[in-house]
């Protein structure tokens, strides 16, 4: 099976060393994003802007790989707040409808570059 990676000016560039996206046939694997701006690559403030800003990068990559949110099959969110996971779950249902992508939720000690919330995506596309 074919592999080919996604890359889009639309999300922050790779800060390690790894892809925006893998796709293998119809799967693609969306790396985490945290709330970096794109044009400024510079973490937004606060949680509740910091988490639009990782479901708006996460659109960006998904639509650059072909498809978009609803093809989501499944998110892992990071948290370094899990206080934090109620206002998550709403802002995620501006970005999501029915039926919802499975998702597994973790808190953790930190992520890079002091953000708050990270969240990484496997998509299906027919």
């Amino acid at each position: 099976m074919a592999r080919t990676t996604v890359h889009t000016a639309a999300a922050p560039k790779a800060i390690g060393t790894y892809s925006q996206a893998v796709r293998c046939g119809g799967t693609v694997y969306l790396a985490g994003q945290i709330g970096l701006d794109p044009a400024t690559m510079e973490i937004v403030a606060g949680i509740e802007p910091q988490i639009r800003r990782v479901f708006d990068n996460l659109k960006a990559v998904a639509q650059a790989a072909g498809g978009g949110l609803g093809d989501v099959v499944k998110l892992t969110v990071y948290l370094t707040d899990l206080g934090h996971f109620a206002r998550l779950n709403e802002i995620m249902a501006t970005y999501f409808t029915e039926p919802y992508p499975a998702r597994a939720a973790v808190g953790v000690a930190s992520l890079p570059r002091g953000a708050l919330v990270e969240v990484d995506a496997i998509m299906h596309l027919e």
